[in-house]
């Protein structure tokens, strides 16, 4: 993490370690470790005397979207002072935790954490330690509002309506970032994102690498987010890649609990439903929260025939990074990269979940096209519910370039079915699959109409 604030934020969970007797970290709202408190006491510092839970989270950083809900299930985001949380050996937290929150003018901004030990810290030491966090607090808000100002900024320059518009956003931007603007940038897009509100949106301050983040419009009713991130080589995209993964398992696990409900989030992310004593699974019992998340970001997505002819799905998010730039001159059209190669990722999983420009393929085109291109007189009949089948054959059958053996294969049907589905196809459409121009407008076509679907403005059949 880069920060102008690193120093100050070690010193003060330094002071909360040496005012309670343990070892504390500090982790923002996201459960993203900032830092973690030197404390001389070799038992508690001793890896095998802590639990999965905690050890993961100071070898990686970060936690993952289960333990977030499991002890969001506890109250900690509408708590104003300590909460104790039991331990839960069946879910991998072998010890008590005490969590202090870090408020700013009633805004939760991160959490303290230290293990609960008997006799464990007195009333007055844990008041002591709650007038540090509010230290704490006042600039993690200063960070944020930092933060917001320049999504302004960069916010300006993505929704310009006319070129000089956007120069002078680019300008107010570049005098913003000051000798970073003339660096090397790539933009990412992640979308849909899963909530409007100002204050669920990520802080540059938790994306590697981050020089401006904002959120945009995303179709009618969906919102998206867009981060410009600094490479040091435009062959290495691991911070870009890193800050995607990070958003998109945040955008699977939901927005969080809001403020003063106590609801954690459901959805892929929370491994199951979340009451006030955590999360369980449908036994009843706990959910080990050591066990991998059921929503992996870094994987490539499916492959085979299954995945063709189905998107994300709805309200799944997808990730796209625009081809890596030098300087602000050009963000415009890197932003329409990256979010056009969101919109290819939504609509074809093998290019997800984070797709980068270069490899959508015929969807650099497509992108570029209107949603009416999927409405082809001769195509439109194909595009109903009922001839799904079909159009999934159709798609298939022309993306193994006409082999019907290897389509065949691919669809899991006879090769003597496949030639039945394709002079159906033929006489519903009108098109000769022995001619390259109707293959074309049939191939495009088909991945029109879905990467319309993918934004629900396509055909409804």
């Amino acid at each position: 993490m880069t920060s102008e604030h690193r120093g100050d934020y070690e010193e003060l969970v330094d002071e909360i370690s040496e005012l309670l007797g343990a070892p504390a970290t500090l982790e923002n709202r996201d459960f993203e470790l900032i830092a973690f408190g030197a404390y001389d006491s070799e038992g508690d510092l001793d890896p095998s005397a802590l639990d999965p839970v905690r050890t993961r989270s100071i070898l990686t950083r970060r936690s993952t979207a289960a333990v977030r809900a499991w002890f969001e299930g506890f109250g900690i985001t509408r708590a104003t002072g300590p909460v104790r949380i039991p331990p839960t050996p069946e879910a991998g937290v072998y010890r008590g935790r005490i969590c202090l929150p870090v408020r700013h003018r009633g805004v939760v901004h991160g959490y303290v954490w230290l293990l609960d030990d008997d006799p464990g810290p007195s009333g007055r030491q844990l008041s002591a330690a709650m007038q540090v966090t509010t230290r704490i607090g006042a600039l993690l808000a200063d960070e944020a509002q930092h933060g917001a100002d320049l999504s302004r900024e960069l916010r300006a320059v993505l929704t310009a309506d006319r070129d000089w518009q956007r120069d002078m956003a680019i300008a107010e931007l570049r005098t913003a970032l000051g000798p970073r603007a003339d660096g090397l940038h790539t933009v990412l897009c992640v979308a849909p994102w899963p909530t409007a509100d100002p204050d669920d949106a990520p802080s540059v301050r938790t994306m590697p690498g981050a020089t401006a983040l904002c959120t945009l419009p995303w179709g009618a009713s969906s919102q998206c987010v867009a981060v410009l991130i600094r490479l040091r080589s435009a062959d290495v995209l691991t911070p870009a890649t890193t800050a995607a993964a990070r958003l998109l398992e945040r955008a699977a696990g939901g927005s969080g609990p809001a403020e003063g409900t106590g609801r954690a989030p459901t959805g892929p992310g929370s491994h199951g439903a979340t009451t006030s004593r955590g999360t369980t699974g449908t036994s009843g019992r706990p959910t080990d929260l050591t066990s991998p998340g059921p929503t992996d970001t870094t994987s490539r997505g499916a492959t085979g025939g299954a995945s063709r002819g189905a998107g994300a799905g709805a309200g799944s998010a997808a990730a796209g990074l625009s081809t890596p730039r030098s300087g602000l001159a050009e963000l415009g059209t890197a932003w329409w990269e990256a979010s056009a190669s969101a919109r290819a990722a939504s609509a074809e999983p093998r290019l997800g979940p984070v797709a980068q420009w270069a490899s959508i393929g015929p969807f650099r085109m497509l992108t570029a096209l209107p949603p009416e291109v999927a409405r082809d007189p001769a195509v439109h009949a194909l595009l109903f519910p009922v001839h799904q089948e079909l159009a999934r054959t159709a798609e298939v059958y022309l993306d193994c370039a006409g082999q019907a053996a290897r389509a065949a294969a691919e669809l899991g049907i006879h090769r003597q079915t496949l030639y039945y589905r394709l002079s159906r196809i033929e006489k519903l459409t009108g098109l000769d699959l022995d001619d390259g121009e109707d293959r074309l407008l049939l191939h495009m076509a088909l991945k029109g109409a879905r990467l319309a679907r993918s934004q629900d403005i396509g055909p409804s059949g």
